[in-house]
């Protein structure tokens, strides 16, 4: 199969999955939530929604126009273990060792079990050419190469076992806001989106906002009302319950809407229903703040893309299929193994 045809192949699915029928879909995601309760029907759609816009044909050949990938390379075995905390976020990492003509030995993490089983069957329906170059593992032993995400605890267990071999190791990231002080409210209702789908457990999601001023928090607690639903959800209530009971036991500083605690803090990643904040005066110290912690930071959002190398408020979900997790590129480490 050359490369244009594994394309082709992904392509296809990006157009069989914008025409699936309700139904399959609503069955698809009451198999998924059963599997995670974080997975809602409404979160596995967002996702579904994602892969669609990654899978588009024009964006999938501009991405592999970048690289030299062979039609026909010596394939490797490359041990994929994936994480689980968005619906089949693992999905950009198979796609690029099936792309570039390598074959996949997935581990799939206990809390998403079935959307990527789903995905390689529906895959193999449209290409059979694909059934014995992914298989679903408990245990990566003896291949060529790995690409690890996890924790940053779980990456010194990747190091000790993976190190040795090339490997992609990934640890704990998450995202940021910027704010410029000229938001409107329209703008943090987008921001909104950055904070909660997923119920804030992507990498991409934002658990940190820079403002120029405290009074911004406040209009923006009050503008993002809307999102009082998320309360519905069982686990994110208890998380919220159990963060708030610490701050008050604490006399912690922090602000409340009844659905979002918001504490200031310097560090980066917040607890679910807790978003951070910090202020700060000049764009340039700033800057020179972020860049310190970059290593820890998967993607910055802010009103229009101001900031530099930012995303537009509500764009943090919506990656393309260049943005790379951790900004390595996994197609060219991917490449260099033929």
């Amino acid at each position: 199969m050359t490369l244009q045809e594994r394309i082709n192949a992904f392509a296809a699915l990006g157009k069989k999955l914008s025409s699936l029928p309700d139904y399959e879909i609503d069955e698809l995601a009451f198999r998924a939530e059963n599997n995670n309760n974080w997975f809602t029907p409404d979160q596995v759609k967002l996702a579904l929604q994602g892969l669609v816009q990654l899978l588009d044909e024009e964006a999938l050949n501009n991405w592999m126009a970048k690289y030299q990938v062979k039609d026909q390379p010596e394939p490797k075995t490359v041990g994929v273990m994936m994480a689980g905390n968005i619906p089949a976020v693992g999905f950009h990492d198979l796609m690029a060792v099936l792309l570039t003509g390598h074959i996949a030995h997935v581990k799939l993490s206990s809390t998403d079990q079935v959307l990527l089983k789903w995905l390689v069957k529906e895959l193999i329906e449209l290409a059979p050419y694909f059934e014995d170059k992914v298989f679903f593992e408990d245990m990566l032993k003896g291949k060529d190469a790995y690409i690890a995400t996890g924790s940053d605890n779980s990456a010194r267990y990747f190091e000790y076992y993976f190190g040795k071999f090339p490997s992609i190791i990934r640890k704990n990231r998450t995202s940021i806001a910027v704010l410029d002080g000229s938001e409107s409210a329209l703008d943090y209702k987008e921001l909104a989106k950055d904070i909660f789908q997923y119920f804030g457990l992507g990498c991409r999601n934002v658990s940190k906002v820079y403002l120029k001023s405290e009074s911004q928090i406040k209009d923006f607690l009050t503008a993002i009302e809307g999102y009082h639903f998320v309360l519905s959800h069982h686990k994110y209530l208890n998380n919220y319950d159990y963060n708030k009971s610490i701050y008050l036991v604490n006399g912690d500083v922090h602000l409340d809407n009844g659905f979002l605690l918001c504490k200031p803090s310097e560090e980066l990643v917040s607890p679910v229903a807790v978003l951070y904040y910090e202020v700060y005066e000049e764009v340039e110290q700033l800057m020179e703040k972020i860049k310190e912690k970059e290593d820890k930071i998967q993607c910055i959002v802010s009103r229009g893309g101001w900031y530099p190398s930012s995303f537009e408020f509500g764009e943090a979900q919506r990656p393309s299929v260049e943005d790379y997790a951790d900004h390595v590129d996994t197609v060219a480490f991917l490449q260099d193994l033929s």
